[in-house]
């Protein structure tokens, strides 16, 4: 299945304002908003793109344009290759790629038998089923709880625990199973092993952490007038962004009358921004998409 980029035109029409200015693509993928962003920019602007993803790397190989480079790295790695203040703008499209659910090799998918996973640098770290087949209950419980939001957390995990005592739960469709068992819902539209799967998925890649880590790192990294424009997927990654780019209180000493002042690094430009009724209905995965865009001051 072909990967269709979310809120293409709303995002890149905030993203750039120079033409000739250098940006990031902080997720490639399989390089939708990348495409745009260099139709928009001139041959003087330059953009960077990053992704873990080893496929997705291969994918952008491809790419001929002088003004291109593709990064195999993690986002929160921007200070590694900028200076501080050199970016014109930085564009996150969170989550994951259609191919990583669409290729059964990856282990994203509870749909499709593959082995269990689900990291998107797959040549580094240990896979899903490395971590749930050692992994301590309350671990577990815990990551079911925090990353899935999942209210059946302990009764999933201890079902883990007693079929890994029988043998290694180590294909996607089998985990699928051991949950749906056991599951007291069944009748709900979402597969019982929606929740348990994003969970175990935002946990091996260290998701949410690295995005906070990017989010300080290209902060330093971004011109004054620069712009962030972020696409969330789910709640946890909306709530950081969000979080991020309130005003901060700096506080003085209490003999100082200069005491609790905002103190603002952003404004906001665009605030949770929707696909339209026509790209929700052609792209199903883009329902729960959240723009937002902030601009440094």
């Amino acid at each position: 299945m072909l990967h269709f980029p979310v809120l293409l035109e709303e995002s890149i029409d905030f993203l750039i304002h120079d033409k000739d200015g250098l940006y990031i693509d902080g997720t490639f993928g399989r390089g939708g908003h990348s495409d745009l962003i260099l139709d928009k920019i001139s041959i003087k602007g330059f953009l960077s793109a990053f992704d873990k993803d080893p496929d997705a790397v291969r994918f952008a190989s491809k790419y001929k344009q002088p003004n291109f480079k593709i990064y195999h790295d993690s986002f929160k790695n921007f200070n590694k290759y900028f200076k501080t203040e050199s970016i014109d703008g930085i564009l996150y499209d969170l989550g994951t790629c259609s191919t990583h659910f669409d290729n059964s090799e990856r282990g994203f998918s509870f749909n499709k038998d593959g082995p269990l996973d689900m990291r998107f640098d797959n040549t580094k770290g240990n896979s899903l089923s490395d971590w749930l087949n050692n992994a301590p209950l309350e671990e577990i419980i815990s990551v079911l709880y925090k990353y899935g939001d999942e209210k059946h957390a302990k009764l999933i995990a201890k079902t883990i625990e007693d079929e890994r005592k029988r043998k290694p739960i180590l294909r996607t469709c089998q985990l699928a199973e051991i949950i749906s068992q056991k599951y007291p819902e069944k009748k709900k539209k979402i597969h019982p092993a929606t929740k348990s799967f994003q969970a175990f998925r935002i946990f091996i890649n260290d998701e949410l952490e690295e995005f906070k880590l990017s989010l300080n790192t290209a902060k330093n990294i971004l011109k004054k007038d620069g712009i962030i424009v972020t696409i969330a997927f789910h709640s946890l990654e909306d709530n950081i962004i969000k979080n991020f780019f309130k005003p901060s209180f700096k506080s003085f000493p209490k003999d100082i009358p200069l005491n609790n002042i905002k103190e603002k690094n952003f404004k906001c430009i665009a605030k949770k921004i929707r696909p339209s009724d026509r790209e929700q209905k052609d792209n199903s995965r883009s329902r729960s998409a959240i723009m937002r865009a902030f601009q440094k001051i």
